[in-house]
């Protein structure tokens, strides 16, 4: 099977190479070979390649540049998946698209459900549901895969941010009155590949999931499990002061509460991330 895969260099694009690689004909396209602003190239290279499968990892993913940069974001979060979306349509295949919790303005008190009423906070936000939202009018077989809290060993992300300033600094407030489930690239990989897997054996459940790592901590949690792995590696960390939200403004407001109830994917597709500490060590493994 041809996949077709944009945002090649990304955290998600890079380990799903890893992970179909020998499983199908993956092709990856970076910037240079797909500019996700052109509608007009994107409707030439996916008629060219005519793929069996487009997979969507690329996105505009700068929370805060995006207040001032708000073209930008639309182009690549809403404009692009929507030309995505009537392409595979038109080829009959299925769309495979990642959104975020940033949908949510993270003000319910439980777990958000795939059918909770979207109302993003800041501009990324709105130009990932604005994305969801033309995929889903053209009607196509897709899947959208609301994530959260993502982060690999490559790229700019909060682990590899942690890493760095935790063996920098003697001391490192983090926000700890922020609540979700981190989630590795390594995970959503593992997980759309057994997506894959199910639709090749007749799963006709497509649609909107959540689909984030199980379990649940804040920001501050997560930077004391990084720590706790400097630790036990014998490397220097910092001291970790918890802060609440109100004493690190940034120009995009976050939602506080960014948990996703993933019950639907495990009841309609028999799939399951793993528990957020666990595949952080699986990370951290290398």
């Amino acid at each position: 099977m041809r996949i077709l895969i944009t945002g090649r260099h990304g955290q998600v694009a890079r380990e799903l190479q890893l992970t179909l690689d020998g499983t199908a004909e993956v092709i990856a396209l970076g910037r240079e070979q797909l500019d996700l602003s052109d509608s007009a190239q994107i409707r030439r290279q996916v008629r060219s390649l005519c793929p069996e499968l487009i997979i969507n990892a690329a996105a505009y993913t700068a929370v805060d540049q995006a207040e001032s940069e708000p073209e930008q974001a639309f182009a690549l979060n809403a404009t692009a998946p929507g030309v995505l979306a009537e392409e595979a349509a038109a080829l009959g295949v299925p769309l495979i698209h990642y959104s975020t919790d940033y949908v949510f303005d993270g003000s319910k008190p439980s777990p958000y459900q795939e059918d909770d009423a979207p109302n993003p906070l800041g501009v990324y936000g709105q130009s990932k549901l604005a994305g969801e939202q033309a995929i889903q009018a053209v009607g196509g077989a897709h899947l959208i895969l609301r994530t959260s809290w993502v982060y690999s060993l490559h790229g700019r992300n909060f682990l590899l941010t942690m890493q760095r300033l935790l063996q920098e600094r003697e001391e490192l407030r983090v926000v700890d009155d922020q609540i979700g489930a981190p989630t590795w690239a390594g995970s959503i990989a593992q997980a759309t590949a057994q997506l894959i897997e199910r639709w090749q054996q007749g799963n006709p459940h497509w649609g909107t999931y959540h689909f984030s790592c199980q379990g649940e901590t804040s920001w501050f949690g997560l930077a004391s499990a990084i720590a706790e792995r400097l630790k036990a590696e014998g490397k220097p960390y910092a001291r970790l002061v918890p802060i609440p939200s109100s004493a690190y403004p940034t120009p995009a407001p976050r939602p506080l509460n960014s948990r996703l109830a993933c019950t639907r994917l495990q009841a309609d597709w028999g799939v399951v991330l793993p528990d957020w500490h666990a595949a952080l060590l699986d990370c951290l493994r290398g």
